[in-house]
């Protein structure tokens, strides 16, 4: 039996270089293209209704507080100055004899003037601290948890003096017949009329701090996470 071979596939062989030829130049390994960064993405943009400016709050309690100076400044003022002489008759003396009129005749209106001078030291301090916290916002939290504290102190404070010195007010104005006190302010107008100024400008003080002590309040609450 005849062996068969099996039939070997023909391969095609490159002719060996001459001798004397040069090699050929070895191919240039290809460059991989560098990889480049996406661009950082632009953060998409703030509804209008969630942008909560910063500094709104802060400017209106450095606004709040400089009234609050100028109330109680005026307030004390008026008071200090509000004195009147009068010629009154004096039982036992057969002729009038200058008599007058001085906050300081009266412990109510004594405490009126040290306790609004009180806030308006507190005032001037307040401002300088509230003007700074405009500067820099990341201390205004712990300067409004201190102003809330001390807003509410002032506030009990100019609120008794002021009712205090209305009431010694009325009493000058109207009188009292059942004790036997009468009435003053119809001899000493000016002198009156100064109390009754003081004591309209201590009201507005009183109302400047609890506006002060609300806004306090209102920016503490935003600044409580959700």
């Amino acid at each position: 039996m005849a062996s068969e071979k099996p039939a070997e596939a023909s391969e095609t062989v490159a002719p060996p270089p001459a001798s004397g030829a040069p090699p050929p130049p070895p191919e240039a390994p290809i460059a991989e293209p560098e990889k480049v960064a996406p661009p950082p993405e632009a953060p998409p943009p703030e509804a209008p209704g969630d942008v909560t400016p910063k500094d709104y709050f802060v400017t209106v309690d450095v606004v709040l507080r400089v009234l609050l100076f100028a109330s109680t400044l005026v307030a004390v003022v008026v008071m200090v100055t509000s004195k009147q002489t009068k010629l009154a008759q004096v039982p036992g003396i057969p002729f009038a004899v200058p008599l007058p009129a001085k906050f300081n005749h009266s412990p109510a209106f004594i405490y009126f003037v040290v306790a609004l001078s009180v806030a308006c030291l507190y005032s001037i301090i307040t401002s300088i601290l509230s003007f700074w916290a405009l500067l820099k916002p990341a201390c205004s939290t712990k300067l409004v948890l201190h102003f809330v504290i001390f807003d509410v102190l002032l506030l009990g404070i100019v609120a008794a003096a002021t009712g205090a010195a209305g009431a010694v007010g009325y009493i000058g104005l109207k009188g009292n017949k059942h004790v036997g006190w009468t009435k003053v302010c119809n001899v000493y107008d000016t002198f009156c009329q100064h109390i009754a100024g003081s004591l309209a400008v201590s009201l507005f003080a009183s109302v400047v701090l609890v506006l002060l002590v609300l806004l306090s309040v209102y920016s503490l609450s935003k600044k409580i996470p959700k």
